[in-house]
């Protein structure tokens, strides 16, 4: 695992195979972190193990070359996040991407209801996905399908939430951190999360800090791995 302590990368073979931990910036897709590591070591075959929102940043690990073969391994390793339910409003898109387009009262929700809906959510649970997401129907993503005003049936699936803490509630916000299952959208379970609280709700911020026992903190920022690749080609 190619961390951001390693400060020489002529030792690693990206045709063979290696794996990169980065932080994802704020309004990057998961895909333009690996066309700039695609086009950064020259290696064809690079993708990610779990797509993060262009909204939200944190730990996205990134396969080369043969290595990539082993994506779905990392895919299926727990992921936790942390972020921010905004109570009193509610999106279509379940997060900040686009506007409000209901209002309701909050000033009534205590920390007592914060905490008794909360639990709600710790273990299996079931989801629907959101129709602003990569879920494929009839040869479509569902997002295009919502940006055009459109709704199409989706089944609910299954997800396990591990851990479900509240960090602090300062009315309308509500920052939390979660552990969970692959597949699991956080979207989702703060739009559910307002709903069974009467008020609304939608997901104002996320970051992933962890995969499985790889965190953020070891992670590279992009630009960081660019200059040192570009350091090591001059060597």
């Amino acid at each position: 695992m190619i961390t951001k302590e390693i400060s020489d990368l002529s030792g690693f073979d990206f045709t063979k195979g290696e794996a990169i931990l980065f932080d994802k910036p704020l309004r990057w897709t998961s895909f333009k972190v690996v066309h700039k590591v695609r086009k950064a070591t020259a290696v064809k075959k690079v993708g990610h193990a779990g797509t993060l929102d262009p909204l939200a940043t944190g730990l996205l690990i990134l396969c080369t070359g043969k290595l990539t073969k082993q994506i779905d391994s990392f895919q299926a390793l727990t992921k936790t996040y942390t972020g921010t339910i905004t109570l009193g409003k509610r999106t279509l898109s379940m997060d900040s991407e686009t506007e409000a387009v209901e209002e309701k009262p909050y000033d009534h929700i205590t920390i007592n209801d914060i905490m008794e809906i909360r639990d709600k959510f710790v273990g299996e649970i079931l989801q629907i996905p959101p129709m602003y997401s990569a879920v494929n129907f009839q040869g479509k993503k569902l997002y295009e399908y919502a940006r055009k005003g459109k709704t199409v049936a989706r089944e609910a699936r299954p997800v396990f939430i591990d851990e479900f803490k509240i960090l602090n509630y300062a009315p309308p916000e509500v920052l939390f951190e979660i552990t969970c299952s692959k597949g699991t959208y956080i979207r989702v379970i703060a739009d559910d999360f307002g709903n069974l609280l009467g008020c609304g709700a939608y997901l104002s911020s996320l970051r992933r800090t962890r995969i499985g026992d790889y965190s953020v903190d070891d992670a590279f920022e992009v630009r960081d791995f660019v200059a040192l690749i570009e350091k090591n080609l001059q060597v």
